[in-house]
């Protein structure tokens, strides 16, 4: 099955993997110094550098396995009445009256610090597939949430 992600998401993760990949000769030499050092056990240098290398590694390898599993998607050619992937929803909690918005994203591009969620979590499935004005109800961490849907917008065009 295809993971959803923006042209922008793809690009970032693109750019990122050609980064880690050129990281890779800078830390197998900084290895290979912290060995000459000697006594690798109470090496901080080495230890360092290996751990530096195991998270570039994984780090590589996830990238590279997920790029092909991307469905590649243009957010500014979306539009729809319905939540979807790429939608920025406004909503109002129903008991408190606090408003949010959220874009909902892929899972490898979402950034709840920047406002934007994926559309795996508990939020994004829930209020996939609804419109303005339908009430969602949502299991969260803190207990239960009821959200209004006030507003559906697809990069500043308002449905």
């Amino acid at each position: 099955m295809s993971t959803p992600i923006s042209v922008q998401g793809y690009q970032k993760l693109e750019r990122e993997l050609e980064q880690l990949k050129k990281e890779r000769p800078a830390v197998i030499q900084a290895i290979k110094e912290a060995r000459e050092e000697g006594d690798l056990k109470e090496n901080a240098g080495y230890d360092a550098a290996r751990e530096r290398q195991g998270f570039l590694e994984a780090r590589i390898a996830y990238i590279e396995s997920q790029l092909p599993q991307y469905n590649i998607i243009d957010l500014d050619t979306l539009h729809s009445d319905k939540v979807i992937f790429g939608a920025t929803v406004h909503v109002e909690d129903i008991d408190s009256g606090e408003e949010k918005q959220f874009t909902l994203l892929g899972p490898d591009e979402a950034d709840f610090a920047n406002g934007s969620i994926s559309i795996n979590s508990p939020v994004g499935k829930a209020l996939l597939g609804h419109e303005v004005g339908d009430e969602v109800t949502i299991d969260v961490p803190k207990g239960r949430v009821t959200y209004e849907i006030t507003d559906i917008e697809f990069h500043g065009v308002r449905s």
